[in-house]
């Protein structure tokens, strides 16, 4: 069976109802009006150029049987192409006036078409109720003249505007910027590029007078849908929706260097409602990270995010493929991770938290399930320690292992379930669980999980904390954990004790084959 995801004016998505993480092993093929518009065996397929107010029959046609999937494209009331405005187009000259404009002046329901071409742009605004269309072949590249780039306050007039890594901070204006806006689809099979390898994005960007500008922001937005697009060489991370409901990423391509500093692909904060389906993922940081703030943010707001999907995705390359954290003080709840396919990331899933977060920095509601993961170092994390991006983060308030008093700001982290993985060619250790003394982890429980180490494992150090050692070939590793469940387990080609607790209150073991 085959169900429609999004239906926008010119373009639809589809999803296979089957359990394959990511793709399937045989190719199938989709036609439409006798022609064949795609070929391939991913799980979320799209079609895109088609008419407005249309009905069509598509027909999936695979080696067991042919399904005709019946959709009407949704009315718009116009569709207007950004050369008619006398954009260039030729990646030389500067279209930014001319793309703003005609965002302004598009009626409601409308949509602005980029045909192939590359439109050098400044930060762009959204507005609301409107479709932006890049075709195949067109570009929206980012200035690299960072100085033209305009800072936005983090608060304004009493009203929020800006913030990066979990703090109301000034920032430089992100290339596709939307504030208080509703109703947006970006769609199409072009790309936006953030251009910042050509620029001074990535160097020394500690010492700018803001935050760098994300590829896509979207503050206190509702309604919003990527579909199709590839988003590439951001200034900072990708794509992030900030306070926003009803988010929506589909069958997005999300890709930058290994080596880019910083560059997570999506990561929601304090939103509801997000959904991450049929994406792939290439960066130099985390694939997906879900956050919502640090202390005074969250205790100012006290928006927890919450309502994620997250499936059939393929994660390669970064820091981690899905994490949460580390700026969680506001909670994150009723998170469902399943159908993925991560290849290649230094840890798979991935919780990060230390002490400072908060007593309101609740994790519970999570779905792990139906995961496989090819030469991820480290498959699953759990760390309370995290020692990267606030200014104590090397404090020994941070890294001290001894247990220091439950106050306002001791996270807490309660009950975590992980079904259905296989986990091949691993290289640090199988996990990597380590709790805090004063506030253990409450629950960890493992069923139906296979783990293989890779025979060329190479060390590689499993969760980033103070004084952190490389290992290789290490089994379970947990620490200041009250209860640990380990259901159907097998584990091969570790090296020592396969099952490495300390401070715990409980360890049930069912089948577990090492």
């Amino acid at each position: 069976m085959i169900h429609i995801l999004y239906t926008g004016s010119s373009s639809v998505c589809f999803e296979f109802d089957n359990t394959v993480p990511y793709c399937q092993d045989e190719e199938y093929t989709v036609r439409l009006e006798g022609r064949t518009v795609y070929t391939g065996t991913n799980n979320v397929f799209s079609i895109f150029g088609l008419q407005p107010d249309t009905s069509y029959d598509a027909e999936v046609i695979t080696a067991e049987k042919t399904e005709t999937v019946p959709f009407k494209t949704a009315a718009e009331a116009c569709c207007v192409s950004i050369k008619e405005f006398g954009a260039y187009g030729d990646g030389v000259h500067e279209d930014t006036a001319v793309i703003q404009s005609a965002i302004n002046m598009l009626p409601d329901g409308g949509r602005l078409y980029f045909p192939e071409g590359t439109y050098l742009t400044l930060p762009l605004t959204l507005r609301s109720h409107i479709t932006i269309e890049l075709g195949e072949g067109a570009v929206l590249l980012g200035s690299v003249e960072r100085e033209r780039y305009p800072i936005i306050p983090a608060i304004a007039g009493d009203m929020p505007f800006a913030g990066f890594e979990g703090i109301e901070q000034p920032c430089y204006q992100s290339l596709i910027h939307g504030c208080y806006v509703n109703d947006v689809a970006i769609v199409g099979q072009g790309r936006i590029d953030g251009n910042a390898q050509n620029g001074d994005w990535w160097k020394d960007f500690n010492s700018f007078p803001a935050k760098r500008p994300r590829a896509v922001f979207l503050n206190r937005c509702k309604n919003i849908t990527l579909h199709g697009v590839t988003v590439a060489n951001s200034a900072s991370w990708h794509l992030h929706p900030y306070f926003s409901e009803n988010i929506a990423f589909l069958d997005c391509f999300i890709t930058a260097p290994k080596i880019s500093p910083n560059t997570d692909a999506i990561d929601p904060e304090s939103c509801k409602n997000v959904d991450i389906i049929g994406c792939k993922f290439s960066v130099g940081d985390d694939c997906i990270a879900v956050k919502s703030g640090k202390f005074d943010m969250a205790q100012k707001y006290k928006v927890p995010a919450e309502d994620h999907t997250i499936r059939n995705c393929l994660m390669e390359f970064g820091h981690g493929a899905l994490t949460l954290g580390s700026e969680l003080s506001a909670g994150i709840r009723n998170v469902t991770v399943t159908q993925c396919l991560f290849r290649a990331t230094d840890r798979g899933l991935r919780i990060k938290t230390r002490r400072g977060r908060g007593k309101d920095s609740i994790i519970n509601e999570v779905v792990f399930d139906n995961i496989r993961m090819e030469h991820v170092k480290t498959p699953i994390v759990i760390n309370m320690w995290y020692n990267c991006v606030d200014p104590d983060a090397h404090s020994e308030y941070v890294w001290s292992r001894k247990a220091l008093p439950v106050d306002e700001r001791t996270p807490h982290m309660g009950h975590f379930a992980f079904r259905n993985m296989e986990c091949i060619d691993a290289e640090a250790a199988a996990c990597w669980i380590d709790g805090l003394p004063e506030s253990p982890i409450e629950k960890v429980e493992f069923e139906n999980i296979r783990i293989r180490f890779a025979e060329n494992a190479e060390p590689a150090v499993p969760a980033m904390m103070e004084f952190a050692k490389p290992h290789c070939r290490t089994g379970l590793v947990f620490e200041n954990v009250r209860e640990i469940v380990l259901n159907n387990v097998s584990m091969k080609g570790h090296e020592g004790e396969p099952i490495q607790a300390k401070n715990y209150d409980e360890l049930t073991v069912k089948e577990f084959d090492a």
